[in-house]
């Protein structure tokens, strides 16, 4: 038993960080922030009790730089530190580290971290157990010609992924022979740049498959549970852009099959904390492994909404050494809930990032609506970061309701002074197709013409928003028709 923890360190910034405050606050544990120069005036600087100023320009100096925030946990007197996600979330050199140190990662050992982040390791684990694997190549012979051979033997197209990491670097779809070269002479070096291994593996590439995920939890005392899956199909350059539980139209039985495959790995490797085994699901109904996220995922307020459970509030007890407060029969779902990631980008430009100021920024305060930011009016949206400025999500008793609820509070973000992607995800809740929940990882791409063309501008939206406010909510809202509707009612007012 660790006991209980006091005072914890939060290793990361942006919007996790305010988020993580909150539930500490409510557990009377301090917390201690940590803020390079360049982000001295973002809210997550001073949300906690203690801030700690990171010296340095480079990431390698500021939130990657192990050393530096282990020193900075001592010297703030915190007896624990927690990752968020991204960063230095699923290292396991940061994970040893903190723990040689004395002091308490929240998170699973450093060794399990090892083991699930390597792809090709946690390939050929979950394949001794039973668990599909995409069909492809893990070996540990990376020459160029073997890995040709291999590919053939797979079948074009296939997919080049970094062995050591994630989030879509070091990933290449390769369509011929020809390609092939050129494509792991790229995939190494940003591989190499990345996760500082060159490693790659092969995978047949699936084309228009969905991506599922299963939220699983584990203490020490060998309870293994999952918390239902969430559906994250739609995705831009690799990154999830809306998530959702329950996923739309998946059969009762394929859903039961993922989470006892998720279950029967968290059981065998021991594992212990949150994590998230991620499946990829063809068009014949068939699932493969993806990979274990061994960490707290960005979307992880989906699945707070639909159980009721508060998840770094489990992190915390787990890591302090408690069982967990339920069993798997007492975890139940209820209605439905949806994210969406609000960042700053130019969907018209290939979702190309657009750092700038934030000169006016404010999001809704609505029922059953989530908002979490990592910015404010004022904020500098660095290019040194993920662009992403905020999460809204929101819950209904039905998918349809969510959706209405969620357009209503995109309708009401109020931002100035950077581009960014409020009104492409407007587009892809107000899709025909995604309505009636065909979803897969390719619709933005097969949306393309309808998702981005201009079809109401951010100068409609804006009016809408504003109108809505001081008409005392009175205006026709997205719980009440569509974008069309929206924007000819607005120009009715402004004009």
């Amino acid at each position: 038993m660790v006991g209980k923890i006091k005072r914890l360190l939060i290793a990361n910034r942006g919007e996790i960080v305010c988020r993580i405050v909150a539930t500490c606050r409510a557990m009377r544990v301090e917390t201690v922030t940590v803020y390079a120069q360049d982000d001295k005036d973002l809210p997550h600087a001073s949300a906690g009790d203690m801030s700690i100023l990171l010296m340095g320009n480079a990431l390698s100096e500021t939130y990657l730089n192990i050393e530096k925030l282990i020193e900075a946990a001592k010297s703030s007197g915190a007896d624990a530190i927690h990752p968020g996600y991204g960063f230095l979330s699923e290292n396991a050199r940061f994970a040893e580290a903190v723990t040689k140190a004395g002091l308490v990662f929240i998170g699973p050992p450093a060794h399990i971290i090892a083991l699930m982040g390597d792809k090709g390791e946690s390939r050929r684990l979950c394949q001794s157990i039973g668990v599909p694997v995409v069909p492809g190549y893990d070996g540990d012979a990376q020459d160029t010609k073997l890995l040709a051979k291999a590919a053939a033997g797979i079948g074009y197209p296939v997919l080049v992924k970094a062995a050591a990491g994630g989030g879509g670097k070091g990933m290449r779809i390769v369509e011929s022979a020809d390609a092939l070269p050129a494509a792991l002479e790229a995939a190494r070096a940003e591989a190499k740049n990345a996760f500082g291994d060159d490693r790659v593996l092969l995978e047949k590439y699936l084309v228009q498959p969905r991506h599922i995920e299963v939220q699983v939890f584990s203490d020490t005392h060998g309870n293994h549970v999952h918390l239902f899956e969430r559906d994250c199909s739609i995705q831009r350059r690799y990154q999830k852009v809306v998530e959702e539980s329950p996923a739309p139209q998946l059969p009762e039985a394929l859903r039961e099959s993922m989470i006892r495959a998720a279950i029967a790995i968290t059981s065998h490797i021991g594992y212990v904390g949150a994590g998230t085994v991620e499946f990829i699901l063809d068009a014949n109904g068939e699932f493969y492994f993806l990979e274990m996220n061994t960490r707290l995922q960005v979307e992880h307020p989906v699945t707070e909404m639909v159980t009721g459970l508060d998840l770094v509030q489990l992190q915390l007890q787990v890591a302090e050494g408690k069982a967990l407060p339920f069993t798997q029969k007492e975890v139940k779902r209820h209605g439905h809930a949806m994210e969406v990631r609000l960042y700053a980008e130019d969907p018209d430009r290939e979702f190309l990032p657009a750092p700038g100021v934030l000169s006016a920024f404010s999001l809704p305060h609505l029922p059953h609506v989530r908002c979490e930011n990592g910015y404010s009016s004022g904020s500098r949206i660095s290019a040194n970061y993920d662009p992403m400025i905020a999460k809204l999500a929101a819950w209904g008793q039905t998918r349809e309701e969510t959706i209405r609820r969620l357009l209503n509070a995109l309708a009401q973000v109020w931002m100035e002074g950077t581009i960014h992607n409020r009104a492409f995800l407007m587009r892809v809740l107000e899709s025909e197709d995604f309505r009636a929940g065909k979803v897969s990882t390719g619709f933005i791409a097969s949306h393309r013409q309808a998702l981005l063309e201009n079809n109401y501008n951010e100068d409609e939206v804006a009016a809408l928003a504003a109108a809505y406010l001081l008409c005392g909510n009175t205006a026709p809202s997205a719980a009440s028709g569509s974008l069309a509707e929206h924007s000819a009612w607005t120009r009715v007012v402004t004009n």
